[in-house]
């Protein structure tokens, strides 16, 4: 049907003079011009889609009219319609009579068209500068019919209103933008400058430039931007910022400068060049206050590289020191027994002994131009000092122990310093080792000297920690290959004159050193935390003997060692509990034994574990006893079942009064406490004579055999007769 002229024009009138059309709003107009045209067209279904700028997605933007019966609505993605997309490209429209047959409209045919039994339609772009915005659909359900020319030119008509009222929502949108951009900028905390670089002056400057300078704007705007604080302080930076702007490089960095009165701040800036469609170059320069954020970052690098407690230089940042230093000596200083003051006293305390440390460090390394001290461990402390004569070393660190070493007073109490000391040469390290590698070297020799505990490095140190390293690796393969085997040294009652027990020792049968006695590895294996596996191996064997024994009827008990990682690495109750179920060993027949210094290093937790492996009927001996620092109040609330004098007290028993009056002191202690006592390494008939006239339970030593491989100790007990050896 025809739409005569007068109703053309007043539809578009319609549409041109409302409010919708007039203030931009594309959906209120894309509502009216539907409804318009299905009015006056007498079309059953007007929609407007918008599409999105890459041309990927349309959006229904506004319908009217008669829904279709199926109401499939027409593909968002516009990425499967690229034929329609090229027609509407080329004629501008697609006049569909037969909508169904219409190969331009093929794309749509199966999804939209037929569906929704469309008959007729009309497709019209919605065009901006020749760029399709969207799209204008007109549709009839009722009978095939020719779109008229009037019909198309009055529906381009309204399509062209669309995209001018599209238009001119843009152009609200953008004025709006920088209404906002312009009112944002002034009322923004950051300073923006806008610079002339042909004129080379101001022409912009936002409020935040005076909040932050105490410059107003009007002293800047027009002026030369060489009059800027940046220029005037800092006239270097500030021409070869201009120089790389001018360049077209983008600059960014902080300068500080100063304000009036003197007082300092940080600017930190950003700045590019840009060009106008006039063919001006400017630069636009943003910056903001950084002194806050200047402050916080220096603070932040100052705990970066020091010690929160010490005030003194991390081990990090002492690292790189060393990192840059070819000479000059490195000295690590170690307060011996740290851990048991902080853990006796509490860490409050101990805080107090470090700070004092540094402080004394500090005060030493001031003698000295260019030396360094740094905090580099929990009680390690290392300096730095410059090259120095071999005199003036010995002195320097002489007198350096002497400091560290007296005593420190702490509220009332005065606490006694023992600090372990290495030297290193720094120029003299030929090898690749780090200096700290070197002076831990060496500080595992100095902790274990008498009197002044000072280690200088050398090759023999270095060559000695290979072959611990050497060791540490043929420990790893000994554990996979079981090279390790027990012997078994007995324990002889001295009231009975008859054995009792054995203690088992661990052998390793090394495949290029021989057999190796625990000295020779057992340390290394502590520090590397390889002690646990071989421990665990260790406990499993004996209880594995001592199952095999009680089952040949043999009447024994089994001493075995556990270190101080095993005993408190958390799982020795749940190992021990899973072997006495495994090998139904009598109750009491496997002690366990731990040194007295490492029974002390955590009491309560110490406690609570050796109750629980009493209630499991393992009974628990104190090794080495007399050269820790147990005392009667400790010994009484441990559920000890046997303590074993250390063989330094035996060793001389027959020449030192001191001795036997230490050895007969803790046999009567023993008496006192009920606790079963066994003396280690007797050798002399003489030995065993003084500990049975006194009481003592039992022995083991040379006197009556070394530590036995298995086949050898079952045939030393069976013919039970003491080996002599002299």
């Amino acid at each position: 049907m025809s739409v005569n002229r007068g109703q053309y024009w007043r539809l578009l009138e319609s549409l041109t003079n409302s409010t919708a059309k007039q203030q931009g709003d594309f959906v209120g107009t894309a509502e009216l011009a539907t409804k318009l045209l299905c009015e006056h067209l007498q079309v059953d279904h007007a929609s407007v889609w918008s599409w999105s700028k890459d041309q990927h997605i349309q959006f229904e933007a506004a319908r009217y009219g008669t829904p279709a019966s199926q109401q499939r609505v027409r593909p968002s993605n516009l990425q499967s319609l690229s034929h329609y997309i090229s027609e509407l490209r080329n004629h501008l429209h697609i006049a569909a009579s037969n909508a169904a047959d219409d190969p331009r409209l093929a794309e749509l045919h199966t999804s939209y068209i037929q569906p929704n039994q469309i008959k007729s339609a009309l497709e019209i772009a919605v065009r901006i500068n020749g760029h399709i915005e969207g799209v204008l659909s007109l549709e009839r359900y009722a009978q095939k019919a020719i779109w008229n020319d009037t019909e198309i030119h009055l529906a381009c008509q309204v399509a062209d209103q669309l995209a001018l009222t599209l238009a001119t929502g843009d152009a609200y949108h953008k004025d709006e933008m920088l209404t906002l951009f312009q009112s944002a900028i002034e009322k923004s905390a950051q300073i923006t400058l806008l610079v002339n670089l042909h004129e080379e002056t101001i022409e912009y400057v936002n409020k935040a430039h005076e909040m932050v300078t105490g410059i107003p704007q009007d002293k800047l705007i027009g002026r030369s931007f060489k009059e800027l604080a940046f220029f005037r302080q800092s006239p270097e930076a500030a021409h070869q910022v201009l120089e790389q702007l001018c360049r077209g490089e983008v600059v960014r960095g902080e300068v500080p400068l100063q304000h009036k009165n003197g007082d300092s701040y940080w600017l930190k800036f950003y700045a590019s060049q840009f060009e106008t469609r006039r063919g001006n170059h400017y630069a636009l320069v943003t910056a903001e206050d950084h002194t806050e954020a200047r402050n916080h970052q220096t603070e932040l690098e100052h705990f970066a590289w020091h010690c929160n407690l010490t005030g003194l230089y991390n081990r990090t940042y002492f690292n790189r020191m060393l990192d840059r230093t070819e000479c000059g000596y490195l000295l690590l200083v170690n307060l011996v027994g740290f851990k048991r003051y902080n853990d006796t006293y509490g860490h409050s305390k101990g805080d107090d002994l470090l700070v004092e440390i540094a402080r004394r460090l500090r005060h030493f390394s001031a003698l000295y131009s260019g030396a360094e001290t740094a905090r580099v461990g929990s009680d390690e402390f290392a300096l730095l000092l410059p090259e120095l004569k071999q005199e003036d070393l010995q002195h320097c660190y002489g007198r350096l122990y002497q400091q560290l070493s007296m005593p420190i007073s702490l509220g009332r109490e005065s606490v006694d310093v023992r600090p372990a000391m290495a030297i290193v040469a720094i120029d003299e390290i030929v090898e690749k080792v780090p200096p700290l590698t070197c002076a831990d070297i060496a500080l595992q020799y100095a902790k274990k000297k008498q009197g002044m505990a000072i280690q200088v490095f050398n090759s023999t140190l270095l060559k000695a920690f290979k072959d611990d390293a050497e060791i540490e690796r043929d420990l790893n393969l000994a554990i996979r290959g079981r090279q390790f085997e027990l012997y078994y040294q007995p324990l002889r009652d001295l009231q009975s004159k008859s054995y009792i027990g054995a203690e088992a020792l661990i052998r390793w049968h090394h495949p290029k050193r021989g057999i190796m006695y625990p000295g020779a590895f057992i340390d290394i294996a502590e520090q590397t935390g390889l002690i646990n596996s071989i421990g665990s191996w260790v406990l499993e064997a004996a209880c594995k003997q001592l199952y095999l024994w009680q089952h040949r009827n043999i009447d024994m008990s089994m001493h075995v060692n556990v270190s101080a990682r095993q005993f408190f690495g958390g799982n020795l109750y749940e190992q021990v509990w899973d072997l006495l179920t495994r090998y139904r060993i009598k109750p009491k027949t496997l002690i366990l034994e731990i040194t007295e210094t490492e029974l002390m290093e955590d009491i309560r937790y110490a406690t609570n574990l050796c109750q629980e492996l009493a209630d499991l009927g393992v009974g628990l001996a104190i090794d080495d006893f007399g050269t820790g620092y147990s005392s009667m109040r400790y010994l009484k609330q441990f559920p000890i079942s046997k303590l074993k004098i250390d063989r330094s007290f035996i060793s001389d028993l027959n020449i030192s009064r001191q001795s036997q009056e230490i050895v007969s002191a803790i046999i009567a202690m023993a008496k006192a406490l009920n606790i079963s006592l066994t003396a280690e390494g007797v050798e002399t008939a003489e030995q065993e004579r003084f500990l049975a006239d006194n009481l003592c339970h039992q022995a083991q030593g040379f006197l009556y055999s070394p530590a036995l491989r298995e086949a050898d100790f079952a045939r030393f007990i069976e013919a039970d007769k003491p080996v002599m050896l002299h």
